[in-house]
């Protein structure tokens, strides 16, 4: 048996409606077979105009009895049932940013601690001169510290390692 992929890229552009209702079919799946309690609504904010921290065109938010499942140990399974509702869509990765899920404002609130982060790192790096390394973390987050320092007077950025333990790294500008 064949597995027909769904047609959700059109004109190099991703289909809104084609694909929220192939996520619809997806999260129903997910949520009955794991019994979850969760109901969830799906938002399409449009393109993306702008190469902004966080601008997914797809926003899915799940709210419920066990909304608190999915946001324990750094979201963990929001970042899970993300990631396999988009391996679902057979889309490329470069459209992977384009499609969001959050629950309880995580996302947004994750974005702030990272840009605090991220200004409080280039505030050491200019005093001490001496580098300053992130923990590992997704390659999202790392492009959001990378795109709140690259403005940032006195530093520049680089990613080290692979894979999981890739690491975001302050440097002193010389």
């Amino acid at each position: 048996m064949s597995v027909s992929r769904p047609a959700l890229i059109l004109d190099g552009k991703l289909d809104h409606a084609a694909t929220m209702a192939e996520l619809r079919r997806c999260i129903d799946t997910l949520l009955r077979k794991a019994r979850f309690e969760l109901a969830y609504e799906i938002h399409a904010t449009g393109p993306a105009a702008t190469s902004e921290l966080e601008n997914p065109e797809i926003l899915v938010i799940f709210k419920g009895r066990d909304q608190d499942l999915l946001l324990q140990h750094n979201a963990e399974l929001l970042k899970a049932l993300e990631h396999i509702a988009l391996r679902w869509l057979w889309l490329d990765p470069q459209f992977y940013g384009r499609i969001r899920f959050d629950a309880a404002g995580f996302r947004a609130l994750r974005i702030e601690e990272l840009k605090l982060s991220a200004r409080v790192a280039a505030e050491r790096v200019r005093e001490t001169h001496a580098p300053f390394r992130f923990n590992a973390m997704a390659s999202r987050e790392r492009r959001i510290l990378h795109l709140v320092l690259k403005d940032e007077p006195g530093v520049r950025t680089s990613s080290e390692g692979a894979g999981e333990d890739r690491q975001v790294v302050v440097f002193p500008v010389e």
